[in-house]
């Protein structure tokens, strides 16, 4: 079995392996924007939710909270948002973290695009772990897209990448087969099939950036399905 991310983390959790501890630093990297969202619809604004959630993370890499995790029901998407709240919920602990930890980079963040995606993203009648979800889903499908566009780039077909990616998202694209066909100088029956092979492999791409954050491979059909559930409500 491969060894992902979470994984290599839970594996490593009562020891001091450095990989390991790099590996929950890019997971941490990578999805810290579902956390910044659940604080500011917490009610915090933008700079304390900062603060917060570079406080979180200095006490996450600091202290053994991964001692808690049970590995058999190990989804790195509930462990943040469950050691997040619990990091919350303690108000003394929070303003000493906070004071600690406020102002300094744990991670470096682009706090300016976590507030973009906040303000855009449509919040008025979802609770905070509705924000975090809704979040958190539309990171794991852009990490996957990012995945796609670099193998594509990296094969020398960046711009048909670009040209049939939007076909990835939308079952009625706004394009018309037949102008990307004549943009990319291709019939329009080859277009489709592209988009059908396309469309195949950001499937893979996504199952892949999934099976970074489960403990289990087999988990993640699961967390797919929970995903998909997310992004359609």
């Amino acid at each position: 079995v491969a060894t992902t991310q979470w994984s290599q983390v839970l594996a490593a959790r009562d020891g001091t392996d450095t990989e390991a501890r790099e590996a929950l630093e890019a997971l941490c990297q990578t999805y810290w924007q579902p956390l910044y969202a659940y604080i500011r619809h917490q009610g915090h604004g933008p700079e304390q939710a900062r603060d917060l959630t570079q406080a979180y993370f200095a006490e996450l890499l600091e202290k053994n909270l991964l001692a808690e995790v049970d590995p058999a029901k190990g989804r790195f998407r509930a462990y943040l948002l469950a050691t997040l709240r619990h990091f919350l919920s303690h108000e003394r602990d929070r303003e000493r973290a906070l004071k600690r930890g406020g102002g300094t980079t744990t991670l470096s963040l682009d706090v300016e695009d976590g507030e973009a995606r906040y303000v855009n993203q449509p919040t008025e009648s979802m609770t905070p772990i509705d924000v975090f979800e809704h979040r958190w889903a539309m990171t794991v499908l852009d990490r996957a897209m990012q995945r796609l566009a670099a193998e594509f780039k990296d094969g020398g077909n960046g711009e048909q990448f670009e040209t049939l990616r939007h076909y990835l998202t939308s079952a009625n694209p706004q394009v018309p087969y037949g102008e990307a066909a004549e943009e990319l100088g291709m019939s329009e029956g080859a277009i489709r099939t592209a988009v059908h092979r396309l469309r195949k492999r950001y499937g893979q791409a996504l199952r892949a950036e999934i099976a970074q954050t489960v403990a289990n491979p087999a988990d993640t059909d699961e967390e797919v399905r929970h995903l998909l559930a997310v992004v359609r409500t």
